[in-house]
């Protein structure tokens, strides 16, 4: 297990870099996936499916649609691919940062995130993460409501960016 959570935490800065240094929205698409999955890869690993699920859902069928919209919208003839040379320093500068930061705080104070919830407690009759889906059913249903139409904002502001100076959405590209 120790080595499937090696790889996820691996998976999601290797996206998050790719994410940060691609300045082209089809690449970044691809990276933003491969983050959405291997952080919903690490709560399994911690004993959340359930959370792990509802986040990879909404963030996939929700933002990642308007990210893809906004993408087909700025066709680009001849983006940057993740293998050019402006690609490749950026990712190279991001990924010294990362370690440098990595090295300084490097000293064993992780050690306690590695068990999951459910080994906190020996005899437990409820997994941990059971709790927090009643309490999002009883008490969260104006979250909920909320969280959509900031979604919903979040898709008017994409396509106003989008639209430009006289044109529409529906533009021929």
């Amino acid at each position: 297990m120790l080595y499937v959570m090696y790889t996820f935490m691996t998976g999601l800065v290797v996206g998050s870099v790719v994410v940060a240094s691609n300045p082209s929205p089809y690449f970044g698409a691809l990276g933003l996936v491969v983050v959405s999955g291997m952080g919903c890869g690490i709560l399994v690993g911690h004993g959340a499916p359930f959370l792990s699920l509802v986040l990879f859902l909404i963030y996939l069928g929700g933002m990642l649609v308007v990210f893809a919209y906004s993408a087909a919208l700025a066709a680009e003839p001849y983006p940057e691919t993740l293998g050019s040379r402006v690609v490749l320093v950026n990712a190279g500068g991001y990924l010294v940062a990362i370690l440098g930061a990595a090295g300084l705080v490097w000293g064993g104070w992780f050690g306690g995130l590695w068990f999951t919830s459910d080994e906190a407690a020996e005899f437990c009759l409820t997994r941990a993460d059971m709790g927090g889906v009643a309490l999002m059913y009883s008490s969260g249903g104006g979250m909920l409501v909320l969280g959509g139409g900031v979604l919903l904002l979040a898709l008017f502001v994409v396509l106003e960016v989008c639209r430009g100076m006289s044109r529409g959405t529906l533009r021929a590209v």
